[in-house]
């Protein structure tokens, strides 16, 4: 590993206030970034001497290799984190416009889906069948639903989750609304109290079982199953179908009814960790 590799990696591992597969994915990319720079010629040895010319190089060279947008979009997420870690905000740009970087636009169309209960009879892992079953009936992200305490998190008529568990490390809650999520709650609590995490194991082993299981039975993409939560619950709080699913688009929407879109809108999206308006329309179409 190269210097400026380990000083970008301290600097991953010291600041633990996002989710373990955030770090991990940001450590991916600090690794790529410093093979990067050095191929490129910088003599950049420290997390800390980070340029402008450093992040021009770079986003040119990922440009030059016509890497997708949302890969780049990524990538300088990662790289705007490490600026503010070290003090040097101003060194990026603060939109990616200014880099020549289009914005993405996420199509909801066919992302979701339901969970296939034939295959999911099919896993052994009953930590695992667990943890997909939270992910449809609560929208949850796969790190939640791994992480699921369900005597912490059951509050009666709401569940919360814990700022470790969840993206961004903001803690939320979400109404129990259903009689399917109640009874799952209970299936839940007569299996374990704790986290549906074996307690020889790491986050780390069950992410991987998760993913091994999964693939083994052919039920993978299961983002897509908060998806579905959303559309649900857009049904569920407006009385019609999202754009995505068929419905109305927001734009032909006047009066009550575009308030009610709103309101439904981002009533979703603060179940889902987002908070913000314009996420929704990934999930459910504009």
């Amino acid at each position: 590993m190269s210097q400026l590799g380990y000083s970008l990696n301290q600097l991953n591992i010291n600041n633990k206030e996002r989710s373990h597969a955030t770090r991990q994915n940001r450590k991916s990319i600090f690794n790529l970034v410093a093979k990067q720079l050095h191929g490129f010629g910088f003599k950049l040895k420290d997390a800390k001497g980070l340029k402008p010319k450093h992040v021009n190089a770079l986003v040119k060279h990922w440009q030059d290799q016509k890497l997708a947008n949302k890969t780049i979009k990524n990538r300088m997420s990662a790289i705007r984190w490490w600026a503010d870690k070290v003090g040097k905000r101003n060194v990026v740009a603060r939109t990616n416009d200014e880099y020549g970087i289009d914005k993405v636009r996420n199509s909801p169309l066919g992302k979701s889906k339901e969970l296939d209960m034939q295959k999911h009879a099919q896993i052994n892992c009953p930590y695992v069948k667990f943890s997909l079953r939270l992910q449809q009936e609560f929208g949850l992200r796969r790190e939640e639903a791994i992480k699921f305490n369900v005597s912490y998190a059951d509050q009666g008529n709401y569940i919360r989750l814990k700022g470790s568990w969840t993206k961004g490390g903001k803690p939320r809650s979400l109404p129990i609304q259903k009689e399917s999520q109640r009874s799952l709650l209970d299936e839940v609590r007569s299996f374990t109290r704790s986290s549906l995490i074996r307690a020889t194991d790491r986050y780390v082993d069950q992410m991987r079982r998760y993913e091994r299981e999964t693939n083994k039975v052919g039920l993978s993409k299961n983002h897509g199953l908060r998806h579905h939560y959303a559309r649900h619950r857009y049904l569920e709080l407006t009385g019609w179908q999202c754009p995505a699913n068929g419905g109305p688009r927001r734009m032909y929407l006047i009066g009550k009814e575009r308030e009610l879109d709103y309101k439904a809108r981002m009533i979703i999206s603060k179940e889902l960790g987002h908070e913000r308006f314009s996420i929704t329309y990934t999930y459910l179409g504009s």
